[in-house]
């Protein structure tokens, strides 16, 4: 079996439940707590405020009275939005946190796990036991309470980080009938995982009545018993947004004097958790991620909702971890720590399970979206400003390129460049001498702008002169031809060497003297768009010159089928791919495999929520176009494209009083172009869906080549099976922890971050996308939800989901009416997703090279750099911390590895995600070999 497994239970362990009862019974340990969902229903600065009310509260009654105790939501992002109001009360925490009455940590933020990078988790993790140490420290426990699911790896990263405990509610399979379980990540690392049996709220309704507090509390132990056996029952005593009865402290130790049966010891979450032997064997060991719908809610629509907020997430961190982080720490002498930590923060606050999901109101999406692009922002700055003290050193008749991967590529890039007219056609020549042919895409003219003035009117002229640039370019050379009244600019990226005088143009303009009107004519150099071959070492750059050649289309790697045919064909020797006349394609890979149908567009009703999709008990799936238009786009020779073009007529809304979709409809049409580049195995697709329809899902089917009775995908840190079900509550039995379904259907849609992959068709993606695998033994289809649409945070009255996931609020921004656009690109092979290496393919289909011109002199000689070689491992970060440079390492594979890294280095040696050293590796001219387990994380520090 490859690929790491989903929520799987290894039985015939016993299990807490099982165990007698004996010293522990009649005790409740209660944590009083508060979940702070930081914007949701409301935005960030109005739930702000309320949380200000809250500490401030809560730091009152715990300098009152010692005995009080309180867990703070187990991230760090409540205390420092409370210390930005009231950043006076900073040394009040730190005191009831080192006394132990105050419990805060270790997350920055509770992230949804599943909608992020794997590197976001660790950064996340960092931020915030640095800003608790701070304080006093991190409570000792991976506290996940509400996440809609949890990521195969947590146990792993919660390991590497000192973790021996975590915590969470949601996920959990119903085999699991004690309040605790054995978490194993894919590599082997486990974690003591404490099962918040029915949810982080188990406890919220104890003092609602203090009349009847001592019955309520008898009544809670006694439903709790069976699950925890021998030891104290776990009371979490809070919900979201919540705050404790000021009188829970007397109530409490009057239980003593009530003669109760009960006992109750009011403790933070921390302190009742380290208390359990983490190394018991006697509990249930569960491996891989865990997505059950068993025991509580996972609430997997969030995957698909406001899919603008998971694409710009993708790309913000792709931005910072892939180019500015890699190219500043190997190519900067200044490391520019503050922008990527606000780069950062922008991420992490980002990443939380109300917010990048987009399951709160408008007013939150339009938040989380502007913080991301921020996050994004700081990125492009960082790298862009690398690159140009690069340039600085590349002639300005060459260009640079960066390559963000840890692996020497030849890969296309795309350029604007100025070229002499004379030239025929243009080829690029490499830094070691070698010359590849090139694919001009568009050229502009020679005359940039004309237009006539006035001679009076001619000083009028000047002001849109700013220093030399003039049109967003800057002027090479002036003339004034006074016989013909013409003032003539030659215009260029680069002005050259001989200053602009401003002034000696207004006098040979004065001087003329000849009334009548003038012509000003700005000429500029001719540009050409130029698609070409470009080889660029690993994390390191190149830099290449544009070259007159004689004929570029006496190479055609990329050959396209005449536009005038009635087929549609593209074929770079790799992949071929042709469109049908309804618009979906064939596409067959060099070794055979076909994969016939792709891109067929489904559409249904979905009367649901941002929280969970589920069809009209009426729905009405449309797939046939009303129309289709096939255009050629490029015809190559080393890119080549066109564009299908479908229309619809989609229902225009539900209708609510008949549970079905309406009999109105609205257009729409689904844009696809089709693109194959020289030397890429796969086939790009860019949707371009116009929606002007509400309440519904449409999703992008690809069959598979040959049965699957399985799928493998990609993210943080795993490639993760899963298979044409769900598990839901019907698994549960009368042993369950979880006591009662969750009245949620288990819907099989899962998330995938890098790809896809069933039956020999790959789906190399660019952000977080939902799937789900149809079919049965005999054939079957990947289908991806690529727009989704709703109109409420969540509904009271949901055929899926038996109780409200939020308040019943309108969301009219997430019915995503307008244009969304998607890019992914699709993979026919033989064999399993590690003999197709789809890990490598589809890492580099996302991070493209990177291009800018040089600043310096022209004519110079042309370099290459090369910065650090990862073999055997995907490399995720790169960045210096503590003054050294650091990477990190993952074995993105079922079989033991050896990861093989070269740079320029003289030591290296492992450490912890805490940068706790580990031991020295032996260093061989730069080169350190690192065995590794299948599926292991590993952080190296390197210097010298």
């Amino acid at each position: 079996m490859t690929g790491t497994t989903t929520g799987t239970l290894t039985t015939g362990a016993a299990t807490t439940g099982a165990v007698a009862q004996a010293a522990g019974v009649g005790t409740v340990h209660l944590v009083p707590h508060t979940h702070w969902d930081r914007e949701w229903y409301e935005p960030f600065q109005r739930f702000r405020l309320r949380l200000v009310d809250l500490l401030d509260d809560v730091l009152a009654w715990a300098e009152a009275d010692p005995r009080f105790r309180f867990t703070l939501d187990g991230q760090m992002a409540a205390v420092d939005d409370y210390l930005e109001v009231r950043g006076e009360n900073r040394d009040r925490i730190a005191q009831l946190v080192q006394r132990g009455q105050l419990a805060v940590g270790p997350w920055q933020i509770l992230l949804d796990e599943f909608l992020v990078s794997g590197e976001n988790i660790i950064r996340n993790l960092e931020l915030g036991r640095a800003r608790a140490d701070e304080l006093g420290g991190a409570m000792p426990v991976g506290y996940l309470p509400d996440e809609f699911g949890h990521c195969a790896q947590m146990p792993q990263i919660l390991a590497a980080a000192g973790f021996e405990h975590a915590c969470l509610w949601r996920g959990v399979p119903a085999a699991v009938d004690g309040h605790a379980f054995r978490w194993v990540a894919p590599d082997g690392s486990a974690v003591r995982v404490e099962y918040l049996v029915r949810g982080y709220g188990n406890a919220a309704s104890l003092f609602a009545d203090p009349t009847r507090f001592a019955q309520r509390t008898v009544a809670l132990e006694a439903t709790l018993r069976p699950v925890f056996g021998a030891e104290p029952v776990l009371g979490m005593y809070g919900t979201d947004h919540s705050a404790p009865v000021r009188s829970l402290v007397e109530l409490v130790t009057g239980l003593e004097d009530a003669d109760s049966p009960v006992r109750m010891e009011i403790t933070t979450l921390g302190d009742y958790i380290t208390a359990r032997d983490a190394g018991a064997s006697d509990i249930a060991v569960v491996r891989g991620e865990l997505r059950s719908h068993a025991g509580a809610n996972i609430l997997p629509g969030v995957l698909s909702v406001r899919p603008h907020l998971k694409q710009a997430m993708a790309r913000a961190e792709r931005m910072v971890e892939r180019y500015a982080e890699p190219f500043a720490a190997l190519w900067s002498p200044v490391w520019p720590q503050r922008f990527l930590d606000m780069a950062w923060w922008r991420l992490v606050d980002a990443s939380g399970h109300d917010s990048v999901t987009g399951c709160g109101v408008d007013e939150t999406a339009v938040q989380v979206f502007a913080r991301i692009t921020e996050a994004e922002h700081l990125g492009q700055a960082v790298r862009d400003r690398v690159i140009s003290a690069i340039a600085r050193d590349v002639p300005r008749d060459a260009i640079v390129v960066a390559n963000p991967s840890a692996a020497d590529r030849t890969d296309l890039v795309t350029l604007d460049l100025e070229i002499p007219a004379s030239w025929p056609a243009v080829a690029l020549q490499q830094a070691d001498g070698t010359v590849l042919p090139a694919q001009v895409e568009n050229r502009t003219a020679a005359l940039l702008h004309e237009e006539r003035i006035g001679a009076a009117e001619l000083p009028t002229f000047f002001p849109r002169i700013h220093g030399r640039e003039l049109f967003g370019l800057e002027i090479v050379s002036w003339a004034v031809h006074a016989d013909e009244r013409v003032l003539q600019f030659e215009l260029a990226r680069h002005g050259g060497e001989e200053p602009f005088d401003i002034d000696a143009l207004r006098a040979a303009v004065e001087a003329a003297a000849v009334s009548g009107t003038w012509t000003v004519r700005l000429q500029a150099q001719e540009r050409r768009v130029v698609t070409g071959l470009v080889t660029a070492p690993a994390l390191g750059w190149s830099s290449v010159r544009p070259v007159p050649a004689e004929d570029a289309a006496a190479t055609r790697p990329v050959q396209a089928s005449d536009p005038g045919m009635d087929n549609h064909c593209l074929d770079n020797g790799l992949v071929s791919v042709t469109v049908h006349d309804d618009g979906t394609l064939r596409i067959v890979a060099a070794d055979g495999t076909v994969l016939d149908g792709v891109g067929r567009i489904v559409d249904g009703g979905d009367r649901g929520d941002t929280y969970n999709y589920a069809p009209p008990a009426t729905d009405a799936l449309l797939e046939t176009p009303d129309t289709i238009v096939i255009t050629a786009a490029e015809s190559g020779p080393f890119r080549a494209a066109f564009t299908v073009v479908r229309s619809y007529s989609w229902p225009a809304a539900m209708d609510w009083a008949h549970d079905r979709r309406g009999a109105a409809s609205e257009p729409a049409s689904v844009s696809m172009r089709v693109e194959l580049r020289a030397g890429e195995p796969f086939v790009r697709l860019e949707l371009a869906i116009d929606n002007r329809s509400a309440d519904h899902r449409v999703r992008l089917h690809v069959p598979v080549a040959r049965a699957a009775a399985v799928s493998h995908a990609e993210g943080q840190f795993a490639v993760v099976e899963r298979g044409r079900t769900a598990e839901g509550g019907e698994q549960l039995d009368v042993h369950s922890a979880a006591g009662a379904p969750s009245g949620e259907y288990p819907l099989p849609t899962f998330p995938a971050h890098g790809f896809v992959d069933a039956g020999g068709a790959g789906l190399l993606l660019t952000q977080a996308c939902e799937y789900e695998l149809l079919g049965d033994d005999t054939a079957g289809e990947l289908a991806l939800t690529v727009l989704r649409c709703t109109g409420q945070i969540s509904r009271n009255v949901h055929p899926y989901r038996e109780e409200p996931a939020g308040p019943q609020i309108p969301t009219p921004q997430a019915q995503m009416i307008g244009t969304t656009t998607v890019t992914l690109a699709v993979l026919p092979h033989a064999g399993s997703w590690v003999d197709a290496e789809l890990v490598a393919t589809a890492d580099r289909y996302r991070h493209p090279l990177h291009a800018a011109a040089g600043q310096s002199l022209p004519g110079g000689p042309l370099e290459s750099h090369h910065g650090l070689t990862v073999d055997g491992a995907v490399l995720t970060s790169v960045r210096r911390r503590d003054g050294v440079l650091e990477a990190r390492l993952v074995a993105q594979s079922p079989e033991p590895v050896t990861a093989v890294v070269r740079g320029r280095f003289g030591t290296a040696r492992t450490v912890d995600l805490r940068g706790t050293p580990g031991r020295e590796l032996p260093v061989t001219e730069g080169t350190v070999e690192l065995p590794l387990r299948p599926w292991e994380i590993a952080t190296l520090r390197f210097d010298g």
